[in-house]
């Protein structure tokens, strides 16, 4: 029952939070204002990502306590929601934040969790018979690449409402069955409330919006998932089980390995923005938002079910 518990608590604060944070950035003008490259009409506040950031951390003292990876996601998320923050006011005020400083932020938090001892050991192989053990450096580069990169996906698929929202539901799901499969009960405990917090999150988020989570919530979200993925999965994982995390994170992952594809073939610069992604092309194609995000979903949730799939090949 605590896993229930877990989730309908964070699921009731979050939809408690949500307006108050709304409320504030209005007053204050901290919307998302309209431009070609952006698919709503009218200005949507932002910092929704500060109410999905309090509750996850709330639930996570309320149910965890105070453990190493709680320490991960306060300290390496707060870093993360603070800078998305500034960088969601430079947009709200029609400015451009440079990339410099997020990237310092971004490579930091990335580096955090290996202070905590939080790490990809190696990989061992299908029989678990032998096991190639990562040097320090080695092990380093490839848990801050991991989480590198998770918090950019995640940031570069929150452009269509509900989108970035409802995929972490259905990949934080995906880890809470993995976990409670694996007798990973503080991951399991914490990827239910991060679902629990997404999904009260989805219905302000679902179109039409009427709050975005802005660059805050998306680079959270894409780091609490990273860190949980590491602990629940890939910190010792066999060939075939590195294959969970990389189909419950599938969506952002595809998206990117496309977008790059393109970016790369037509000459431009990896980092600028564009509309050169899924879901602006299936909207091209004449898909509505609705539409666009639904069939994200259904891709989003054949990779969950494959993810799981090959844990169960894996008992």
């Amino acid at each position: 029952m605590i896993y229930l518990y877990a989730f309908g608590s964070a699921f009731l604060l979050v939809l408690l939070l949500v307006p108050i944070v709304r409320a504030a950035a209005e007053r204050l003008g901290f919307v998302d204002r309209p431009t070609k490259r952006k698919v709503h009409k009218a200005p949507v506040p932002l910092s929704g990502g500060l109410a999905i950031y309090a509750g996850v951390i709330a639930m996570a003292y309320l149910f965890v306590g105070d453990g190493q990876i709680v320490r991960v996601l306060v300290v390496g998320g707060g870093l993360l929601v603070a800078v998305g923050l500034v960088d969601d006011a430079f947009k709200a005020y029609g400015k451009e934040f440079p990339v410099w400083p997020r990237l310092i932020v971004y490579i930091g938090a990335a580096l955090l969790p290996v202070r905590f001892g939080i790490t990809i050991q190696g990989i061992s192989a299908p029989s678990h018979s032998a096991m190639l053990i990562f040097s320090e450096g080695w092990a380093i580069f490839f848990t801050a690449l991991w989480i590198f990169s998770l918090i950019n996906m995640m940031n570069f698929i929150d452009g269509v409402d509900g989108l970035a929202s409802g995929v972490c539901v259905i990949s934080s799901l995906t880890l809470f069955v993995a976990s409670l499969l694996g007798n990973q009960d503080v991951i399991a405990i914490l990827a239910i409330v991060l679902s629990g917090c997404c999904l009260a999150f989805l219905t302000y988020n679902f179109h039409p919006a009427k709050i975005f989570m802005g660059d805050a919530g998306a680079t959270f979200l894409g780091y609490a998932l990273s860190v949980l993925a590491i602990e629940g999965t890939l910190k010792g994982a066999t060939f075939l089980s590195v294959l969970v995390p990389l189909l419950a994170l599938g969506v952002p992952i595809l998206d990117t390995v496309i977008v790059f594809s393109r970016r790369l073939l037509e000459g431009k610069g990896l980092h600028r923005a564009d509309n050169l992604h899924t879901h602006h092309s299936l909207m091209r194609w004449g898909l509505t938002q609705v539409q666009t995000v639904s069939f994200l979903y259904l891709i989003a949730a054949v990779f969950a079910l494959m993810s799981i799939v090959i844990v169960l090949l894996l008992r």
